[in-house]
């Protein structure tokens, strides 16, 4: 099997689970660092456009979201398991906190670092990424709502680890922790942890929970660069898909389609459909520049349909 390539920026905080996540694992990894605003042509050609970090590539396949590389990484090194209580319980609870704490926590991210943010940065988040304006003076009248929200979602968490004890689900880390995790790492990280636990009420439980994970690490990893990456698909093959074919809405296998996230960074992925089941999805593509390529997506969060003929006339 080919390595594992990231591909991510540092203060990602969607990048920074799956950098847990590699750590837990203890896998070895090599690092391809992008842009925090596009373009990103090299990897544009990797993903077909998608337009969200992280990305996981092994050789020929491509894994865009974080749950799906979550699964690639089971698949990869089965234990420690990122599910060790079951799928359920860790993936509801990623989806929610990920879409239920990402507006409260940048909304009091640039109430600290707003001024420092660059233009470009906010006018790309607002025209082709969130689709709504995130600059200090924009989100500052919803502040405290802001505030009030992370600090209920923060009792919670502390709920949670009275009950189970260390992690969220139990006894062993999981994809929960991981993703509760993320977003108020990306405050504390940028707005200092004191004034960040003290605003926000966290607990004694929940700050011993975050150093847990911190202490993880992100195991091992070597720089590559995105030319690298590219060159490392061009020359493999994609693995055969272990899903199978079976897709619930009966697309067909061999059918044009496209894959576009159905919150935010709405940019539709076009490929022919080649394997597919209740959790993922998985396309073909093939250029001259990239020759062969599976693209895998999740089914949660993720729209798949047909690509109409009036569609790929204007495509």
């Amino acid at each position: 099997m080919s390595g594992i390539i990231l591909h991510h920026y540092d203060l990602s905080p969607f990048s920074e689970k799956i950098r847990l996540a590699l750590g837990y694992k203890g896998l070895e990894w090599s690092s391809v660092k992008v842009e925090a605003v596009p373009p990103r042509p090299l990897l544009n050609a990797l993903t077909g456009g998608y337009r969200r970090v992280p990305v996981l590539q092994v050789g020929a396949d491509v894994y865009c979201d974080t749950e799906i590389i979550f699964r690639a990484l089971e698949r990869i090194k089965p234990q420690p398991s990122l599910y060790p209580t079951g799928e359920g319980l860790s993936k509801a609870l990623s989806l929610w906190w990920d879409r239920s704490t990402w507006k409260p926590a940048i909304g009091i991210l640039v109430d600290y670092i707003g001024e420092h943010l660059p233009p470009e940065f906010l006018a790309d988040r607002k025209d082709h990424y969130l689709g709504y304006d995130i600059s200090k003076q924009a989100m500052a009248p919803m502040l405290p709502a802001y505030v009030q929200e992370m600090c209920a979602f923060a009792e919670w968490l502390d709920s949670m680890l009275a009950e189970n004890g260390n992690y969220l689900t139990g006894s062993a880390l999981s994809v929960a922790d991981l993703t509760c995790y993320h977003s108020l790492w990306l405050l504390r990280a940028n707005c200092g942890a004191d004034a960040i636990d003290k605003q926000l009420f966290l607990s004694r439980n929940v700050i011993n929970w975050m150093d847990r994970i911190a202490a993880i690490g992100h195991g091992h990893s070597t720089e590559m660069t995105p030319e690298e990456a590219l060159e490392c698909a061009r020359t493999a093959s994609p693995i055969l898909p272990s899903i199978g074919f079976k897709d619930p809405t009966a697309i067909a296998a061999g059918t044009r389609v496209a894959v576009t996230p159905n919150d935010n960074a709405r940019v539709p992925v076009t490929g022919t459909l080649v394997a597919a089941d209740a959790q993922e999805i998985i396309i073909r593509k093939d250029t001259p520049e990239t020759g062969v390529l599976h693209i895998h997506f999740p089914r949660a969060g993720f729209e798949t349909l047909p690509v109409t003929s009036s569609a790929q006339s204007a495509a």
